[in-house]
C-alpha cells in the first residue's frame, strides 16, 4: 500500500477497536427514521473519524452517513465517504456483520478503500489499479459466468430468482459486496435509492478484484453527486453482469420511481 492507504487502514483499525470496546456495553439507540436504528457509537466513531481523517487530508470534502451533509463538499475534488459502522443492525445485535468503510473518492470515483470489521478479524483494503486485498491475501472474484446457480447472500430469495443460491449474509452491505471481491458470492443486488457512503469502498474493492460493479440498471456509479444517492447497486462476477442486468431490469424499472 501507499504510505497515504496505510495511514487510512490505521484510522480504520482504531475506528473498529473504538467500536468493539463499547460493543456489548449500554450505550444508547434509537431510531432516526422508522426502520433506520442509529446508536452512540456511530457518533462516537463519526466524530473520531472525522477528526483524524480531516487532519490527514485537509482539503477533501466529507460525507458521511452521520454527518449533515453540507454542499461545499460539491467543490472538493477529492472528499471522504465514511460509513462509521456499516451494519448498525447487526452490531446492536450482536452479530459480527459490521464494518467501517472509509472511502477516498477523487473526481467522482473511490481511489482508496478500507473496511474495517474486527468483530471477523477482517482488514479489507484496495488501491485503484493496486489490487485488492483481506488481511494480506490478494482477492479475485469467481469465475462464474451461468447466472443459474450463483451465491446471493441474502436471507431468502423471492420465488422468480429460485434458481440461485442463497448463502448467509452480514447486514452491511459493504460486506456483501466484498464477498463478491473474495469469490465467495457471485452476485449482491440492491433495488432501491442508497446512499454513497454504503458502497463507496467495498465498489473499490470489488473493481478492483475483477467483479463488475454498477448501479441497479447497470449503468455507472458516479460519487460525490448533489443527493449522495446512487440508485441501487449491483456487483457480480464479470460473466454474469449482463444476465443479471436483464433478469433484474423490470424490478429496477418499477424501483427507481420515487
Amino acid at each position: 500500500m501507499t504510505d497515504l492507504a496505510r495511514e487510512i487502514a490505521a484510522i480504520a483499525a482504531d475506528a473498529g477497536r473504538l467500536a468493539m470496546d463499547c460493543w456489548h456495553t449500554d450505550f444508547a439507540r434509537w431510531e432516526k427514521s422508522p426502520g433506520n436504528p442509529v446508536c452512540a457509537v456511530d457518533l462516537e466513531v463519526d466524530a473520531m473519524l472525522r477528526r483524524r481523517l480531516e487532519a490527514l487530508l485537509p482539503d477533501a470534502g466529507w460525507l458521511s452517513e452521520e454527518t449533515i451533509d453540507n454542499a461545499a463538499r460539491l467543490g472538493s475534488e477529492r472528499i471522504w465517504v465514511v460509513d462509521p459502522i456499516d451494519g448498525t443492525r447487526d452490531y446492536l445485535r450482536g452479530r459480527t456483520g459490521w464494518a467501517v468503510s472509509i472511502a477516498l473518492v477523487e473526481h467522482g470515483q473511490p481511489v482508496i478503500g478500507v473496511l474495517d470489521a474486527p468483530a471477523r478479524g477482517e482488514v479489507w483494503t484496495a488501491q485503484v489499479g493496486q489490487g485488492a486485498w483481506r488481511n494480506g491475501e490478494r482477492l479475485h472474484a469467481a469465475e462464474r459466468d451461468a447466472l443459474a446457480g450463483a451465491r446471493v447472500p441474502a436471507d431468502q430469495l423471492p420465488r422468480i430468482d429460485q434458481d440461485l443460491a442463497a448463502i448467509p449474509k452480514p447486514n452491511s452491505i459493504a460486506l456483501r459486496i466484498a464477498m463478491v471481491a473474495a469469490g465467495e458470492a457471485d452476485l449482491v443486488a440492491t433495488l432501491r435509492w442508497g446512499s454513497e457512503w454504503d458502497i463507496a469502498a467495498a465498489v473499490l474493492l470489488a473493481r478492483e478484484a475483477g467483479a463488475t460493479v454498477t448501479d441497479a440498471l447497470g449503468g455507472a456509479l458516479h460519487f460525490n453527486t448533489p443527493s449522495g444517492e446512487a440508485f441501487g447497486v449491483l456487483a457480480t462476477t464479470a460473466g454474469i453482469h449482463a444476465a443479471a442486468v436483464a433478469r433484474l431490469a423490470e424490478r429496477a424499472a418499477t424501483g427507481i420511481k420515487r
